[in-house]
């Protein structure tokens, strides 16, 4: 009730036996929540399967860890070095240290199911940019996995979906589990979702802020092997004993010893952070218990497995709709926290000098999991940030994304416990005495530090600036004197494309905030239908404005030049039309900086 979730499901295992099935609420109206029916989408935990299944082809010496996935890929399909020395390994792969950059509007999901595309040809199209080196820092994209599983597709000759069937769901007595999802039967896409267990799914959805609103089916087949998996809390009872039991259910081997191993290998990691094994996520939990799983964020579910391998535990839970993250997220720690964890000792003292701490960490950051050009890494910009500021003590407040929190040092350098909430860890880079990036708790993405014309508050400053003499210019076309109007035709040519920039400023603005109170009301607008009409609009407005304004600065001397005395602008003018195009300018640069003139690069 308090955070409006319809239907939850959860499932608790420990040491090979079920000690909590149940679901709560309603899977759709008039249908009550069954744990053993009723299926809720799994979002990226998805990807735990397929990495199983590359293990599982490692193990068996089909593929190797180390190898570059482009030998287990078509050559449409082929990672280009783009630059790049070190080709993308199948580990990078795995630890989301493939360098790719993360784009996710208009691509993850679909509404129609008519705009479905088959895994390998959303590949092809999708290919995203590769924004570091292999190896070098871990941010998480779900075209990694969705590679993964065509990969390991090519490798054995199967379909992704078939090749789970046979090779994971099967033999674990999953069959209300499937990675295929309903969409109408085609010759281009895989099987569609029984009839049976297509009336079995969870209906989705969103709270308004007043009421629970109905949302359309999220296709995610075009990225099956990432996200378009759907289960039950029975059949991840299951999958959960078998991760827990080394690969082994009900006398049934579904992989060997080195798969299990794999499956709990750390792989890289900043020091402190949580990382990622070979498969699954490293998840501190209460009590300094090692814990192991996935989340799967969606549109419109969250769901979440957590493994605590030295208690034989695990808990799964989800939800159906864009509210039950809390819930999903918290519910493993809550349980570790109640049954396992010893009494908390006293929170850590803040530190000594909040001044020198504030040099040191205080600013703002910018996460390096984004789109790094175009109209989404524009959007990326104003959404995908963090701050961090001091209080008197000594204690760190971050806010971002994936929360917010107070902070106290932990006693390395650069390094910071969470207070009030779950155990996590924050870790900085500080480079010659001031902190230079940000690991976040979750282990999915970093942030780096970036200066104030990065900052969403110094570009809405300029913003607002650019609009006001957007708005003098407007008005002084009614209130300017007479002897004003006197002009020569170069000047009557560069008022005219000012009066035009200020125009398009202004009508660019008013779309903006149109798009933006729609984004807030549904942010899942934004996703199905990226890059739309609105936003498309409001960039080539602000293109066209940027334009007029480079020629109205080429038009400066020839506008100070003027002609005959009495046939030419006052010095005043003058001054205030070159004031006007200062601003103009330095707001096309910064709209050019942050990928917002391209309203062609969505």
């Amino acid at each position: 009730q308090q955070d409006h979730i319809p239907a939850v499901a959860v499932s608790v295992v420990q040491n090979g036996q079920v000690l909590l099935k149940k679901a709560y609420g309603f899977a759709s109206a008039g249908r009550p929540a069954d744990p053993d029916a009723t299926l809720f989408r799994l979002g990226s935990l998805s990807a735990s399967f397929t990495w199983i299944a590359v293990l599982r082809e490692v193990e068996h010496g089909h593929m190797r860890l180390d190898a570059p996935v482009n030998i287990y890929l078509p050559e449409k399909l082929q990672v280009h070095d783009q630059g790049f020395a070190d080709p993308v390994r199948l580990r990078d792969l795995m630890d989301h240290a493939s360098g790719f950059e993360d784009r996710a509007l208009g691509r993850l999901y679909e509404r129609n199911p008519a705009r479905v595309r088959p895994l390998e040809t959303y590949l092809r199209q999708e290919s995203p940019k590769r924004a570091l080196a292999p190896g070098q820092r871990s941010e998480f994209t779900d075209y990694d996995a969705a590679l993964a599983g065509e990969a390991v597709s090519q490798a054995t000759g199967q379909p992704f979906e078939a090749l789970m069937e046979q090779t994971l769901l099967r033999p674990l007595g999953m069959a209300n589990t499937s990675f295929r999802e309903p969409h109408p039967a085609t010759p281009v896409l895989p099987d569609p979702l029984s009839p049976a267990l297509a009336g079995d799914l969870a209906q989705n959805y969103h709270w308004t802020g007043s009421a629970l609103a109905r949302r359309s089916f999220a296709y995610a087949s075009q990225i099956a092997p990432a996200a378009s998996a759907s289960s039950t809390a029975a059949d991840m009872a299951r999958y959960m004993m078998m991760l827990l039991g080394g690969g082994v259910l009900d006398g049934q081997t579904v992989f060997g010893a080195p798969t299990a191993q794999a499956l709990r290998t750390p792989l890289m990691a900043p020091p402190g952070a949580p990382g990622w094994t070979y498969g699954l996520q490293q998840q501190p939990l209460p009590g300094g218990v090692e814990g192991l799983g996935l989340e799967g964020p969606g549109l419109s579910s969250h769901a979440d497995m957590t493994l605590a391998p030295t208690l034989g535990l695990g808990v799964f839970s989800a939800g159906d709709s864009d509210t039950a993250q809390a819930l999903t997220e918290a519910l493993p720690e809550l349980i570790v926290e109640h049954f396992y964890a010893p009494p908390p000792g006293p929170p850590p003292a803040g530190g000594a000098d909040a001044g020198a701490l504030k040099s040191v960490y205080a600013g703002h950051y910018l996460s390096e999991r984004r789109r790094h050009d175009g109209l989404e890494s524009f959007i990326d910009r104003l959404t995908r940030t963090a701050t961090v500021d001091v209080r008197p003590g000594g204690l760190l407040v971050i806010r971002s994304p994936e929360g917010d929190g107070v902070w106290a040092p932990a006693g390395a350098p650069g390094q910071f416990v969470r207070l009030g909430q779950a155990p996590a860890t924050s870790v900085f880079v500080v480079q010659d005495g001031r902190a230079v990036r940000w690991f976040a708790p979750s282990g999915r993405q970093s942030f780096e530090r970036v200066g104030w014309f990065m900052r969403p508050a110094g570009l809405i400053g300029v913003a607002l600036v650019a609009l006001v003499a957007s708005l003098s210019v407007l008005i002084g076309l009614g209130v300017r004197d007479r002897r004003d109007l006197r002009q020569t035709t170069m000047q009557r040519r560069a008022s005219a494309l000012q009066t035009t920039a200020s125009v398009l400023w202004l009508v660019s603005a008013a779309v903006t905030v149109v798009w933006c109170w729609r984004v807030t009301a549904d942010e899942a607008g934004a996703q199905f239908d990226w890059p739309g009409v609105l936003v498309v609009l409001s960039s080539a407005c602000a293109l066209i404005a940027a334009l007029a304004s480079v020629g109205q600065l080429l038009a400066l001397p020839a506008v100070w030049r003027g002609g005959r005395r009495l046939d030419s602008w006052t010095a005043g003018r003058k001054l205030t039309f070159t004031l006007t195009v200062a601003i103009f300018m330095g707001f096309s640069v910064l709209l050019a900086l942050w990928g917002a003139l391209e309203p062609w690069n969505s």
